[in-house]
């Protein structure tokens, strides 16, 4: 080897070894960098069951942030939302239909590398015709099956079409129990579906049944055949409101017989855990709620 291409070799390793310490002296190791998801809950995906994480669990955290915590956990999909940011670097960026085009390739490729999938898109689409295409355009070029939202009844006429347009289904949300808010009723949101293409359905978010005061086993069972998503989620204390979210099976809900109705009813499909409480220990707690849906679909793998 010559000397300019021993120097050349000198200097190509020493820049590797100062981004290796760089790395070090920040507390991330080059495996940790890019963490790839490794599914870990392979019995739930068993029995049809994917396992994802909603962005909100980690809201404080920029999307790109959160999906390298998501992929950590062995969670293989993710449902961002709408509102909330894409990127440290570009806080202008909202996770939405709204990102240039050269930025939507730049998620895809993150999301590739990681090897987490857009599962569904926690979006605010309405009866805004123009507004409502974009946003199935968007979901449509993400890879999304569904689109979970809260829309107006009115907006139904609107979204329908789309849905059967696009192959993309509707799953609408329910949050708690407040003054003038009807989807905290599962017989209400069921109301929305009645006559419509079975692409008009429902996402169960439990957490909140059991804040609003309901059975979430006597829910689901409402919501039969119109289940296109599942928030995962358990609360404290049953019938108060402002309940803080605890790790499936330490609340409320009952959770191993609502993952059991969901077995009966044969759902297949996202399950996406959403943690709504906040603290140092989140990720321990969002890896605790996956642990328990494995260890659950273990026994009734049977």
């Amino acid at each position: 080897m010559d000397a300019n291409l021993k120097r050349r070799a000198f200097l190509k390793a020493g820049a590797a070894g100062l981004a290796v310490s760089a790395m070090a002296g920040s507390g991330i190791t080059a495996a940790r960098a890019a963490p790839r998801a490794v599914c870990s809950t392979p019995a739930a995906a068993k029995l049809g069951w994917t396992v994802g994480g909603q962005l909100y669990t980690f809201r404080r955290f920029p999307f790109y942030e959160a999906l390298d915590m998501i992929a950590g956990l062995g969670l293989v999909c993710v449902e961002p939302c709408f509102f909330l940011k894409l990127d440290k670097a570009r806080p202008e960026l909202k996770t939405n239909e709204d990102l240039p085009a050269e930025v939507r390739k730049e998620l895809k490729e993150r999301l590739a590398d990681r090897g987490v999938a857009m599962s569904a898109f926690y979006s605010d689409v309405g009866k805004d015709k123009e507004k409502a295409r974009k946003i199935f355009e968007f979901a449509k070029e993400m890879g999304a099956g569904v689109l979970v939202a809260e829309p107006p009844a009115e907006a139904i006429d609107v979204i329908e079409p789309l849905c059967d347009e696009y192959a993309i289904n509707l799953a609408i949300h329910n949050h708690p129990e407040k003054p003038g808010y009807t989807n905290w009723k599962p017989e209400n949101v069921m109301a929305l579906c009645q006559g419509r293409s079975k692409r008009i359905g429902a996402c169960p978010d439990s957490g909140h049944w059991v804040r609003s005061g309901l059975d979430p086993v006597a829910c689901l069972k409402a919501y039969e055949g119109r289940i296109h998503n599942v928030h995962l989620k358990d609360a404290l204390e049953k019938g108060n409101r402002k309940s803080r979210d605890v790790p499936l099976g330490q609340g409320a809900a009952g959770y191993a017989a609502v993952l059991a109705e969901l077995k009966r009813q044969g759902y297949r499909g996202v399950m996406t855990i959403e943690y709504e409480h906040d603290s140092p220990q989140l990720v321990d707690d969002v890896r605790a709620c996956a642990a328990f849906v494995e260890k659950t679909a273990q026994g009734l793998a049977g």
